[in-house]
């Protein structure tokens, strides 16, 4: 993945496309300091799924970002936060819908036969490990939820 953000960044500065520019830098520099934090935790650097988690949690924080914009009337920047979700999602696998998430979460509580709420962080490690950037994990979490009481 390292590589794809390499090549976007060459394409962007040639296609003069600031927007793009800026946030795959954003994405290289979250990148980098998730690196510097393994190193002192004397861990390996960042992996695949680790990039696609943050990849999941920037396009949450914009999200976000671009929610509060809207209600606060500043139409502009919650434009520019949107079309940052969209450069970042280029970057992630297909979601999977939401049909999917349910039939993957009970296949995953029957799997480790959970048998109630207290056992929700152990599938939604299960989830978080198996689809990393594939899907909402607060929507898996509120499915989980609702098929564990």
């Amino acid at each position: 993945m390292r590589h794809q953000f390499t090549e976007s960044l060459k394409e962007a500065m040639k296609a003069k496309d600031t927007r793009r520019l800026a946030t795959v830098r954003l994405i290289s520099a979250a990148i980098k300091d998730r690196d510097i934090l393994n190193r002192g935790q004397g861990k390996d650097p960042v992996s695949d799924d680790e990039i696609l988690q943050i990849l999941a949690k920037m396009i949450k924080q914009r999200e976000e970002s671009a929610r509060i914009y809207a209600e606060a009337g500043r139409d502009e920047l919650a434009t520019q936060e949107r079309e940052e979700i969209d450069i970042i999602n280029g970057f992630l696998p297909e979601q999977i819908s939401e049909d999917k998430v349910r039939d993957i979460c009970a296949a995953v509580i029957a799997e480790i036969n959970a048998q109630g709420l207290r056992d929700m962080g152990k599938c939604m490690a299960v989830l978080k490990e198996r689809y990393p950037g594939q899907m909402d994990f607060a929507k898996a979490s509120a499915i989980l939820k609702e098929l564990l009481k």
